[in-house]
């Protein structure tokens, strides 16, 4: 549902990827885009999607720019933004600078298009159980053993629409049956 609600936004021109990871949906913005510009925080993750994209033959579009989101500004405008399971792990203090940098880098008519986790209890270990109330953080067990805090916060469709608003961004959010919500929009 989410992959074919992305088909249908026809994301394309000049894209902007924030949080990329290891470019599961960089692979197929750059199927689209005439050039995307995917941003993490993470060299390493980068690295896979560089490898995932040679493989594919599509690196050619693509800049991979190691970024801390929290810090980095557009120095140009782009005709679509794309972010996957990043909101949620964005704390509530800087969600409005965010936002606010996702309409800077958006252009008039520009499209923003976003897919998270939804609250949904059966999605995670049970020794990993998801925050509840206005905790936001969670903690995640690695199959090494290691443990780390984490935000993992949850919105409702009404928050997410408001809070895009406030930037000029509107919004519709959906929910897939049981694991997903997403966004698509439209910068004013």
């Amino acid at each position: 549902e989410v992959r074919a609600a992305l088909d249908a936004t026809r994301i394309a021109g000049d894209v902007l990827e924030m949080a990329a990871g290891t470019g599961w949906w960089t692979e197929r913005l750059a199927a689209t885009a005439e050039h995307l510009t995917a941003l993490d925080a993470s060299p390493e993750t980068l690295a896979i999607a560089r490898g995932r994209l040679q493989a594919a033959g599509l690196d050619a579009r693509v800049s991979f720019v190691p970024a801390d989101l929290f810090a980095w500004r557009p120095d140009r405008i782009y005709d679509a933004v794309f972010f996957g399971f990043w909101l949620s792990h964005v704390p509530d203090e800087r969600l409005d600078a965010f936002l606010a940098t996702v309409a800077d880098a958006l252009r008039s008519d520009g499209t923003v298009f976003w897919v998270d986790n939804r609250h949904e209890p059966t999605a995670t270990a049970a020794d990993q159980p998801l925050p509840e109330g206005d905790n936001p953080i969670m903690t995640r067990r690695l199959n090494d053993g290691r443990t780390f805090q984490i935000v993992k916060r949850f919105r409702s469709a009404d928050e997410y629409e408001n809070a895009f608003a406030e930037h000029g961004i509107d919004l519709t959010v959906r929910e897939t049956a049981t694991y997903f919500q997403y966004g698509v929009g439209c910068k004013r």
